[in-house]
Formats: C-alpha cells, sequence, structure tokens
C-alpha cells in the first residue's frame, strides 16, 4: 500500500504534515503538485546558508525539489530512521548511523576522526560546530585515506630516507595535511628512473677521464670550429689577415687566437682571455692523453683526428635515461634498487589507501550535521508553509519585523531591487513599503514591509522607523517606495468620510489663497498708483437688494433640504425604523468602499511577494483577513496597565467648541421636528 500522508488545512491551503520519518523516506511518491513550492534561493533566507549550499547539487544558486529529495535519498543510505532529523536542531546523535551500510560505516569512521582530533573523542553527538573548519582534520595523520604516502609515514629510517630521496627526484604531491609525500605513480615513476638510469650507466663508459675529456672538447668546440674556420677564409683573401676589426663589447665574441691562413690553434700562450682557462683545459684533458702533454698548440688535422676519439661517448650520453634521479649516484641508485624499498612503500600506500572512504567521509559528515540542523526546517518552509502559518515560529523568508507608525510588522522579506520586486510583489494585493536599511559600520539592506492591519494616512516615502532583524540588531529604516492596495476594512469604512473632509480641507484652502492673492493684487496696484483707495461711488439699492435675496434663497434651500431629512427621519414608524436608517445611510456612505476592500483583502496570496525573490510558490498562499491581523500588531496597553485621562495639555475651549456645536445641531434638529409637527414650517412656501 502507498503511504498514508496526512494533511492540514491552514490558510485556506492543504498542507501535507511531515512529522514522521517515514513521511519523509515517502515523500518523493508525494505528488508535487501539493507542494506549496517547487524551488527557492540559495541567499536572503533565515536559514544557514551553508546548507543550502550543500543541497544546491547544481550549483545555480537555487534549491529544487528534485534537490531536495536527493538529500532525503542520500540521508535514508546513512541513518537508521530519517525520523532523527524531525525536529530539526543542532547535533547528530552517532548512534542514529547504519554503520551497517557501507556510506554510513564510513561516516561513522570520518565523524569519531573528527571528534577525536576535536579534542573529545568519547563524544556521542556531531554539531555543526564540530564541522565548521576541517581543514586541520588530517593534520599530524599517519594515514589519511588519500593514497599519498609522507615520510614519517613509517619508522625505519632506511626507508623513510627512500621515500625522501623519490620525493626530492619526482617533485612529491602534497597529502591532505599539506606535507609532501609520494602516491603510488609517482613511486612507478621514481623506480622506473632507478632502472633505466642503472641499466645505462652500466652499459657505457662512464670514467671520469672520457667525461672530463668530454666536457673539455664539448665546451670550446663551437669556438675551435669557427677559429678554423676563420684561418681557411683567411687563405682564399689574404686582406682578411690584415683588417682589424673593432674591439667588441666582450672579449668572448672574439676569436680565440689571432687569424692567419694556415695556422695552428695556440692552446697556453697568445690566445683570447676569455677563453684562456677553458683551452688550457682542453689540453691537458683532451689535447695531452691523445698527442703528449708537451703539445701546446693544435692543427686543423689534428682538430679532426680528436673529435671521434669521443663520439662513443658523446652518444653514450645522448642516450641517457633516467637523468631525474642521477643526483642520486650510481651506488645509491642501485642500492635502492637492490632493497626491498619499494614493496614496503607499496604495502605502505595500500594501507592508506584502505582508508580512504573512511577520510573521503568527511565531506559527509560536513553535509550531515547541517542536514541534521537545518533540512526539517527548510522542508517546512518549502513542502508546506508551516511556519508561516504558525504564530508561535517565523518562516524562513520572514527576516526581522519594522517597527514604524505604532505598528510592528512581521512579514518583511529582503529584496535586492525595490523597483524590480515591486513590478511583481504588486499582485500580491498586499500593502508593501519598501525601506532602506542602515547600520553603523556602513551596512545596508532593503527589505519589503507588508501592512496588514491598520490604515495608511500616515505612512509616505521619507518616513523613518526602525527595523530589528532574526538575530536582533537594529536597523533605521526609511520608506522609499510604496505599492499601495487595502490595508483593513476599518481603513475602507472610514476612508469615504476622510476624502470629504479632505476635500473641504482643499477648497477652503483654494479659497483662502485665492482671496489673499486678490488682496496682494490690490494692495499693489494701489501702491502702484499712489494712493490709499479709490473714492466710493453711491450704493447700488437695487443691487443689494438682490444679493440679499439670493441669499435668501440659497439658505431656504439648504434650510429645506436639512429639514426635510430631518422631519423624513423623525417621521419614521415605528421607533426602531430610524437605527435601520441610520445604518442604511452609513452603508449607503461606505458601503462601495468596504466591498470593494473585502474583495480585495480576499485576494492578498503571498506568492507573488516570494515570486519577486526567486522563489517558485507552487500553492495559493492566501493572507486572509485573520492572519494579517496576526502579521501586523497594532499598538494596545499592556495588560494590568492603568491610564489617566486627564490631559494637561488639552484645549478645553476646542472641547468645549465642539460640544456647544453638536448641542445646538441637535437642538436645531428637535426644533425643526416640532415645527414640522405642529405644521410651523419656517421654509414653507409663501
Amino acid at each position: 500500500m502507498a503511504h498514508q500522508f496526512r494533511f492540514n488545512r491552514m490558510g485556506g491551503l492543504d498542507q501535507v504534515a511531515l512529522e514522521t520519518g517515514e513521511d519523509l523516506a515517502h515523500l518523493h511518491e508525494l505528488d508535487q503538485k501539493l507542494w506549496v513550492a517547487l524551488s527557492c534561493p540559495v541567499k536572503g533566507l533565515e536559514l544557514g546558508e551553508r546548507t543550502l549550499e550543500l543541497l544546491d547539487l547544481d550549483k545555480d544558486g537555487r534549491v529544487r525539489s528534485s534537490e531536495i529529495l536527493a538529500a532525503i535519498r542520500w540521508c535514508a543510505e546513512r541513518l537508521k530512521d530519517l525520523g532523527v532529523l524531525i525536529p530539526a536542531s543542532d547535533g547528530l546523535p552517532l548512534e542514529a548511523i547504519d554503520d551497517t551500510k557501507p556510506a554510513g560505516k564510513a561516516l561513522l569512521g570520518a565523524i569519531r576522526h573528527i571528534l577525536a582530533r576535536r579534542g573529545n573523542p568519547d563524544g556521542r553527538t556531531l554539531t555543526v560546530a564540530d564541522v565548521a573548519d576541517v581543514s586541520g582534520v588530517f593534520e599530524g595523520t599517519r594515514f589519511n585515506g588519500d593514497g599519498v604516502i609522507a615520510p614519517d609515514a613509517t619508522g625505519d629510517p632506511a626507508l623513510r630516507q627512500v621515500i625522501e630521496d623519490a620525493i626530492a627526484c619526482t617533485g612529491g604531491i602534497a597529502d591532505r595535511s599539506g606535507k609532501p609525500g609520494l602516491d603510488r605513480m609517482r613511486l612507478d615513476a621514481f623506480f622506473s628512473d632507478l632502472q633505466a638510469y642503472a641499466l645505462w650507466a652500466h652499459t657505457g663508459d662512464p670514467s671520469a677521464d672520457a667525461a672530463a675529456g668530454y666536457e673539455a672538447v664539448r665546451a670550446v668546440r663551437v669556438k675551435v670550429d669557427d677559429w678554423f674556420n676563420r684561418c681557411r677564409i683567411a687563405e682564399f683573401d689574404p686582406r682578411l689577415v690584415a683588417h682589424e676589426a673593432e674591439p667588441p663589447a666582450e672579449l668572448q665574441m672574439l676569436p680565440l687566437a689571432r687569424v692567419e691562413p694556415g695556422r695552428a690553434l695556440p692552446l697556453l700562450d697568445r690566445v683570447n682571455p676569455a677563453w684562456s682557462d677553458a683551452l688550457a683545459v682542453f689540453q691537458k684533458a683532451a689535447v695531452a692523453p691523445l698527442f703528449g702533454a708537451q703539445k701546446t698548440e693544435i692543427s686543423a688535422i689534428e682538430w679532426d683526428q680528436l673529435q671521434p676519439r669521443y663520439a662513443a661517448y658523446e652518444a653514450w650520453i645522448a642516450s641517457k635515461k633516467g637523468a631525474a634521479v642521477e643526483k642520486l649516484g650510481l651506488p645509491r641508485v642501485d642500492a635502492i634498487l637492490a632493497s626491498d624499498a619499494r614493496a614496503r612503500i607499496e604495502s605502505l600506500i595500500a594501507e592508506d589507501a584502505a582508508l580512504a572512504a573512511e577520510f573521503d567521509a568527511v565531506a559527509d559528515a560536513v553535509r550531515m550535521a547541517h542536514y541534521k540542523r537545518d533540512l526539517h526546517r527548510l522542508l517546512k518552509n518549502f513542502v508546506n508553509f508551516h511556519d508561516f502559518y504558525d504564530l508561535r515560529a517565523e518562516a524562513v523568508f520572514q527576516s526581522g519585523t519594522l517597527y514604524l507608525d505604532s505598528r510592528s510588522c512581521n512579514l518583511c522579506v529582503r529584496v535586492d531591487d525595490a523597483a524590480s520586486h515591486a513590478a511583481l510583489a504588486s499582485l500580491s494585493r498586499m500593502y508593501i513599503a519598501y525601506c532602506d536599511l542602515k547600520r553603523a559600520g556602513g551596512q545596508t539592506m532593503k527589505v519589503a514591509a507588508c501592512f496588514t492591519q491598520g490604515d495608511s494616512d500616515y505612512l509616505v516615502p521619507g518616513r523613518n522607523g526602525v527595523f530589528y532583524d532574526r538575530k536582533g540588531r537594529d536597523w533605521d529604516a526609511t520608506i522609499v517606495r510604496i505599492v499601495e492596495n487595502p490595508i483593513s476594512i476599518r481603513q475602507a469604512f472610514l476612508a469615504p468620510y476622510k476624502k470629504f473632509l479632505r476635500l473641504i480641507e482643499e477648497q477652503v484652502q483654494k479659497f483662502a489663497e485665492a482671496r489673499e492673492r486678490e488682496n496682494e493684487a490690490r494692495l499693489k496696484a494701489a501702491a502702484e498708483a499712489g494712493v490709499a483707495s479709490a473714492a466710493r461711488g453711491p450704493v447700488d439699492v437695487g443691487k443689494m437688494v438682490g444679493i440679499i435675496a439670493a441669499l435668501g434663497v440659497g439658505v431656504g434651500a439648504i434650510g429645506a433640504l436639512f429639514g426635510a431629512f430631518v422631519s423624513g427621519f423623525m417621521s419614521l414608524q415605528p421607533w426602531y425604523a430610524k437605527p435601520f436608517a441610520i445604518l442604511g445611510a452609513i452603508l449607503a456612505i461606505s458601503g462601495p468602499s468596504v466591498m470593494l476592500a473585502w474583495l480585495k483583502l480576499r485576494q492578498r496570496t503571498l506568492g507573488p511577494l516570494l515570486d519577486a525573490n526567486g522563489w517558485a510558490v507552487n500553492g495559493r498562499v492566501r493572507v486572509n483577513i485573520p492572519l494579517g491581523a496576526a502579521l501586523t500588531d497594532l499598538k494596545t496597553l499592556p495588560a494590568g496597565a492603568t491610564r489617566s485621562l486627564d490631559d494637561p495639555f488639552e484645549d478645553r475651549r476646542a472641547r468645549r467648541r465642539r460640544r456647544a456645536a453638536w448641542a445646538a445641531a441637535a437642538l436645531l434638529a428637535v426644533a425643526l421636528a416640532v415645527a414640522k409637527t405642529l405644521r410651523v414650517w419656517p421654509f414653507a412656501a409663501h
């Protein structure tokens, strides 16, 4: 039978519960259409970035559902029960590792080596701190599984010297601890050179006399050939003998001796000082053994007879093999080949390589420690959004809390560019304030804060607040951009009245500004004319009567309209019809705004907000009105607090004026109602 998953209804979304190891083991069977997210970015989340990098197998900066499943399979190959990953916590118990499996056995060996290196060989758990730096794990180890043997891998001084000789001749290779060592490839190359060099050395003439003579001839061969050629050319053109060339800057460039037709080359006297030493060695090591010690000059014929003497030696030198070990000397080469050093070194390399799986698992230990701490937590923010809907927890994409305008916003996500983010995030139907954050030391950050309760009257670019990140650090926050959407039903209900009051204020302000401009223009004209005011003419009585009559008609019309409303209201029967009339008036004014806001608030969703950050949100993660009220907290007095309403700075005169105005309005309404009842209507037509 297929595994029976359990689903919870959260935020109107069916979300799978991941509560047991069996749930994790069968997660690959769950249709990915039921996953809330299918990918997330590696950076910008409140989760260990190192863990996300380990999960990102293709290193493209995103963690996908396939990589989540691969991580679970990887853990299953090394753990007895995947339930050890639940709940997410730092500290992997060693008894949870299945050492009956090859991967688990190697992992356990690597962990024990890490703990021993940290001075805790009897430790029973592995934490993230234990694997924070594994670069020194292999320092001072005799074997470390890399197949490279350092000289200190053996206690035999003779064998250690052979390893050092091999490293000196082949260059060696650094092992995991950084020490120079010898691997099987370099060991084979070393002994191959030893054998080749020994075979070559024993088939030639390694005598010191032959070597000295050959080297002496080789040192002067080019210059001697050049000198004899010059002499041959001089035989055809005697002018070359008398020609005195300008001396070059260096004697090395001049001929070995004075060039004359048919002349023998002097070797000891009257030679170029720059070549006198080389010629002296040539005379002693090559000429004297063939022609006698008294021979102090050599002719062209004798030079041609001399060179073949060393041709065989030259050919032998040219066929040299194993030159890399020549510096050891033939006796040392023969001694190494005659010993059992190669077999013993191969045994050490094999012994080291046998631990390869265990030491290769050091990287697995790093991965497992991070998975134990973070993998299940990521699942609760990836496969489902449990942490987002759990008011006692915070989702990995929630970066902190913004305090601004007597509110705290808990739904804040990090962004890189507000403009590009807002283009997609606006589809979330949430009111978003983009803030620039700054902190001492020049640190900066950007967040998108979602206001889901209260109103937007005082939320404008430029307002400042304080942001607290998940580590408790405070940042200066400034609003730089706003995406406007309804925040709450309360805001929608009061919006028409606020708009009406703002309209009145704007009209009054425009009227006052217009009157002020007229007065300024009149005074300016009077000042330019040099008179205080123009002479007044006779009063036009007819015009004044017309104005007064017009005002009376206007006031009468307004009074009649107001009286009709009051009269109609007071005539409603029975008495409980009046409250319904008031409610109807309120609904007529605020109803459309509230209905529109309610429809938009029902459409609020988290998906576009996260998609703009690189997520692939698969489910419709709605932010309904109750959840929105939980994501933004309004100011409230603490429980048990007392409050005094005696405000020493209250404007009591204004309060009395407001009360008098309300009382006058009430009396006027009553009077108009009584007048209507007694049929004494002041605005009746005559």
